[in-house]
């Protein structure tokens, strides 16, 4: 019984898994243009979800903070029965019992409390105001950083595909090499070791193909993980890599305008602000606080006989002696300190990022144009070697070659514009503002 259970249950299992997977089949692709995969990424990546709730956490502790200077109310009810020992409370009458009672007492009240004056709350508050600052800058790093991650997955998955198409265009074209090798073997222009070279090209570039087919598959993998699709959805990109220049801006004046406009720059000044307001919330712990506090109510043994009570009054609190501030101002210094030198590094690897950016860029453009000279001079020499081998006046070796060759210019045709893109992505990254000016950069209409 238990065994025919268990085959049950494993034909179960074995048809839904067909089942899923005959739906994947029969699932029509996902279209996904770098612009969508941003916008998904934006919406799904770990990066960004996590900077957004280190921001709301420091909304939550700025809030914390303000309620030490709101009102605090409450409301007390007490009711007790109780005996009380009258000579413990220094209480000797003669000829009565040292304890009285029991009896009962009720009481309805209600205590309110009112800092008016509170230096070092204060500036706690304005603390968290700050480091709030800094939490939302770091917010919009963060998606900063998820654009560029998104689009560097994205240009390595169309990369990935693009080498996919040449590599099989390839394997057309040494499939009519191969058949013109045995076709001229036949005509006794070309002997077998010919036919044998072209069928050698032909498996290196069948399993090439096979190998390039497979890295696309997995860049596509990563692509739908950092934007948070379904591993299991496939994914047509409908944008291809292409080359679309951009004009970069002068070192100088990017230099100034990073420094404006980078988050992370800002964040750290935002830091430093809050620490600023720590330091002066530390030296205020000596500073007097005043308070406003009182309650009101009725009380009595009876409920029936309530009568009304209160009080109002002023309260200075004088903190003389407090050790703990001394360690407080140590390590608030220290912060300060590793603030301050973390600025002037930042500030020097801001410059370092932009000109690193707009060399890459250069350099990529160049490549670019090199690249494309390199792919139309080999197309011309595989097709001059494969003109000498038709009519017999080489051997394939050339034709062999000269494919090697026009694989290699293609391949550093695509490298040049997927480091292209690169670049002008992270030369958004370095300039800062990255979310309202990748479009522009990216060429996205």
């Amino acid at each position: 019984m238990i065994a025919k259970t268990l085959k049950l249950l494993i034909v179960s299992l074995l048809l839904a898994l067909a089942g899923r997977q005959a739906l994947a089949q029969d699932a029509p692709p996902l279209a996904l243009s770098l612009d969508q995969a941003i916008t998904r990424g934006l919406e799904t990546n770990l990066n960004a979800v996590l900077a957004r709730s280190r921001m709301d956490e420091a909304e939550g502790t700025r809030e914390r903070r303000l309620a030490g200077y709101l009102p605090h109310l409450r409301i007390e009810t007490p009711f007790a029965w109780q005996t009380r020992n009258l000579r413990a409370q220094g209480i000797s009458l003669p000829h009565s019992p040292a304890v009285v009672g029991p009896f009962t007492s009720y009481d309805f009240r209600i205590y309110g409390e009112q800092s008016i004056l509170d230096l070092q709350t204060y500036h706690a508050i304005k603390a968290a105001e700050q480091e709030k600052k800094a939490r939302l800058a770091d917010y919009h790093d963060a998606r900063g950083e998820v654009i560029r991650l998104v689009t560097v997955q994205y240009l390595n998955a169309a990369y990935a595909e693009a080498r996919v198409a040449t590599a099989r265009s390839r394997v057309q074209t040494s499939e009519v090499l191969e058949k013109l090798a045995r076709d001229q073997r036949a005509a006794g222009v070309a002997d077998g070791l010919d036919v044998l070279r072209a069928q050698v090209q032909l498996a290196n570039d069948r399993q090439n193909l096979m190998v390039t087919g497979n890295n696309a598959q997995l860049a596509l993998l990563a692509l739908a993980r950092s934007v948070g699709i379904d591993l299991g959805t496939p994914i047509t990109l409908t944008d291809q890599l292409s080359f679309k220049p951009l004009e970069p801006p002068q070192i100088e004046q990017g230099i100034q305008a990073a420094l404006e406009r980078r988050p992370d720059y800002r964040s750290l000044f935002a830091q430093r602000a809050s620490l600023e307001e720590q330091v002066k919330a530390s030296r205020s712990r000596y500073l007097p606080k005043i308070v406003v506090s009182g309650n009101y109510g009725t009380s009595g043994q009876e409920m029936s006989n309530l009568d009304p009570s209160g009080m109002l009054q002023v309260n200075m609190v004088l903190n003389l002696f407090d050790y703990d501030r001394k360690g407080e101002r140590l390590e608030l210094e220290s912060r300060l300190e590793r603030n301050q030198r973390q600025i002037a590094d930042l500030k020097l690897g801001v410059e370092q990022d932009i000109r690193a950016a707009l060399l890459n860029l250069t350099s990529a453009t160049d490549q670019v144009a090199t690249a494309r000279e390199g792919a139309q001079l080999a197309e011309r020499e595989l097709q001059y070697a494969g003109d000498r081998f038709r009519n017999g006046i080489a051997n394939n070796i050339e034709v062999v070659t000269a494919q090697d060759a026009l694989a290699r210019a293609r391949d550093n045709e695509l490298n040049a514009l997927a480091q292209h893109a690169e670049a002008k992505i992270a030369l958004a990254r370095a300039l800062g503002d990255t979310e309202k000016v990748y479009r522009l950069f990216l060429g996205i209409e």
